[in-house]
């Protein structure tokens, strides 16, 4: 199997941002996927991935204050807060 391009890549992030399960999400990652995604580097793109791979309920309460984040994800998240402002 061919390595994945930078632009399949990209795509395939964009989907899994648009296309959570849970509308909160949808719309706290959806747009980071449509823009600011593109100014992170391949070590940041792992992070963001592995944010990605968490679950939404999780994500939900990280993005909204109710629970701490986890120190793995903490510069993403605050990474991806500061890009809507």
């Amino acid at each position: 199997m061919p390595e994945e391009t930078p632009e399949i890549r990209l795509k395939r992030l964009h989907i899994r941002s648009w296309r959570r399960g849970m509308k909160e999400m949808d719309l706290l990652l959806g747009p980071f996927s449509d823009g600011p995604i593109r100014a992170l580097n391949a070590a940041a793109l792992d992070a963001y991935e592995a944010l990605l791979d968490e679950n939404d309920q999780d994500l939900f309460r990280w993005f909204s204050g109710a629970a701490a984040v986890p120190s793995e994800h903490l510069a993403m998240v605050q990474y991806i807060q500061s890009s809507r402002n």
